[in-house]
């Protein structure tokens, strides 16, 4: 399949349901992989995950040695580094698999990413010849150090420095690093410094290595069991042969990095979402009051119906987005690129779509262990019930490959970028969407095709996005970068226009294949689409009433309207045949 969408285009061209992957397109061996992940969990991680949480000695390192045993952690890397070498659909499905690990999750996620990627991307031959084989099976465990005291968000800030040694053999290091996961394990570090102050450059230190030392294990609101540390360097020699890519390059690589990340991140929450929906739906069904279970409860069934509901779309967007990054790494390998310049071109093309995956799914996530806690009423609150870890355990991945807040604004910031540099038209339909506004509405006949009163409202939701876009660039210009009120409003649009349109591609891609479970989703579907149209129209307004007055604001408002009118929907129907389904079955079964 040839792959015809560029990153953030989908706003702009039309998407089509036959080139749309979906979970239900995954092979033999991928739904194979889904379940050994599984049984991984059950087997070696929940049996011991009060031992994880006080941090026994060497258990979490033993769990990364038995993943690395089953190639849980080299699924994508080269066969020629001892991985696997599967593709990159397979590789999201181990990030999802696993992620219902709680602390497992982060130090695994930790190891498999950002402690083995910047070597395998940026190093050179002799550097993962030395590094990857080890990190591979899990003899190395890998982590990652960016985040200092004064430069969280503002990474390039960091104040850690590196100084060449008189003989030139060594820079040495001294500064230090906060909040580094697997930091007190780990034994290969990609840590970040400024040689002479200025040049941010990435190094590869190794736990021994003299003048490093680390501070005590945090103490942590939520995934407790995660080895979280703080680095110290002093005079820290690292050998001129561990300068990892270019000097002064750094900044390529941590922001590389953490496009890939945040899609694994995205991945990662909705494998542990779908387990807190599922314990919390047999709770609901177990759990009696006014002697019936409380799942028969109308209250109850719109909690469990809502968790669903985010949880398929979010799934739908991943699936979606990671087989656009799989094509494009398949197309830039056959032009002759390398291994390392192919994943991380296909992943910076999907940048926008990486960032839009993060911010839904982690507060996707939130909303199933917030509610969970609330359908388990007074014993949500009690550590004897595995939903209170798993709310403690959820918060820190809105905080995590950069906040949620970061993620909104760049996601808005790349899309003008491209549209800037030529990538992205965004003027021609810009400029239509403001000639219609102008017009009379066309109310012509109905299109009677199955979906395509769905795929109009898809439609119109772009026009109302690029109305309200169009008008701040317009009106704010230079300024808009400071107005992150608005820009933070344009980017829940856009987040809620890319999900209803990855739902409603894999409803009709399902309905086409007659798949099991369409109708359900089909509710899941257009109940998402009728409650996102209300939330659109809100940001849209939020966004136009703090720039734009008088006849102008007042035309537009009226635009916005038309563009996110829905016919009526009885949601609550809907969401009870939803609910239903996961209270018959007695889990997520979606």
């Amino acid at each position: 399949m040839s792959n015809s969408i560029k990153g953030g285009e989908w706003l702009i061209k039309e998407s089509i349901a036959t080139e749309t992957f979906t979970p239900e397109d995954f092979n033999e061996e991928q739904k194979m992989v889904m379940d050994m992940c599984h049984q991984f969990l059950e087997n070696e991680v929940y049996p011991v995950l009060e031992n994880i949480d006080k941090q026994e000695e060497g258990l979490m390192q033993r769990l990364i040695d038995k993943a690395g045993e089953q190639g849980l952690l080299s699924t994508s890397l080269p066969e020629s580094y001892g991985g696997l070498g599967k593709d990159f659909i397979t590789a999201t499905i181990v990030n999802e698999g696993l992620g219902a690990g709680h602390s497992f999750s982060v130090a695994i996620a930790a190891h498999t990413g950002i402690g083995t990627l910047p070597i395998l991307y940026f190093g050179t031959e002799e550097q993962k010849q030395k590094y990857i084989p080890k990190l591979a099976t899990g003899e190395f465990k890998g982590s990652y150090g960016l985040t200092e005291p004064n430069s969280g968000s503002d990474a390039l800030s960091a104040k850690t420095t590196a100084t060449l040694s008189a003989d030139g053999k060594h820079y040495l290091l001294n500064g230090q690093k906060c909040w580094i996961t697997n930091g007190g394990f780990a034994d290969v570090y990609t840590v970040f410094a400024k040689i002479d102050g200025t040049q941010f450059t990435a190094f590869i230190v190794e736990r021994g290595f003299e003048g490093f030392t680390q501070g005590p294990e945090e103490h942590k609101m939520g995934i407790k069991g995660s080895s979280t540390v703080q680095l110290y360097f002093q005079d820290c020699k690292v050998p001129v042969e561990n300068v990892l890519g270019d000097i002064g390059k750094g900044h390529i690589i941590a922001f590389n990095i953490l496009n890939i990340g945040r899609l694994k991140l995205c991945a990662a929450v909705i494998g542990g979402a779908k387990k807190a929906a599922s314990i919390t739906t047999q709770y609901a069904n177990n759990r009696e009051q006014f002697k019936m279970p409380i799942a028969k409860f109308g209250a109850i069934k719109h909690k469990l119906a809502e968790m669903a509901i985010k949880l398929w779309v979010a799934e739908s967007a991943l699936y979606r987005t990671s087989n656009w990054i799989d094509i494009k790494e398949k197309e830039l390998l056959q032009s002759g690129e390398t291994f390392a310049h192919a994943l991380l071109g296909a992943a910076e093309e999907y940048a926008i779509e990486c960032a839009i995956l993060k911010v839904f799914g982690s507060e996707a996530l939130d909303y199933v262990v917030d509610e969970g806690v609330q359908i388990h009423g007074g014993n949500g609150f009690s550590d004897e019930y595995l939903i209170s870890k798993a709310y403690r355990d959820s918060r820190i991945n809105r905080i995590f490959e950069g906040t949620n807040e970061i993620n909104r604004l760049l996601t808005v910031d790349m899309v003008l970028k491209r549209a800037m540099k030529g990538k992205l038209d965004l003027m021609t339909p810009a400029m239509n969407v403001q000639k219609e506004l102008m017009s009379i509405p066309d109310f012509g006949n109905e299109d009677e095709t199955p979906y395509s009163k769905e795929f109009k409202y898809i439609i119109n939701f772009k026009k109302a996005l690029l109305m309200v876009a169009g008008a701040a660039v317009q009106k704010l210009m230079m300024q808009l970068e400071k107005e992150q009120e608005v820009l933070m409003n344009i980017a829940d649009m856009a987040i809620e226009i890319f999900h209803c349109e990855s739902a409603l591609l894999r409803v009709v891609k399902m309905s086409n294949n007659k798949a099991d479970q369409t109708a359900i989703c089909d509710d899941i579907m257009k109940t998402f689409i009728y409650d996102a149209a209300d939330r659109i129209n809100k940001a849209g307004k939020d966004a136009l009433n703090s720039f734009a007055e008088g006849d102008e604001l007042r035309m537009m408002h009226i635009g916005l309207k038309r563009f996110t009118k829905v016919e009526p929907f009885n949601t609550k129907e809907s969401r009870r045949r939803i609910a239903g389904k996961m209270i018959e079955v007695g889990s997520y079964c979606f």
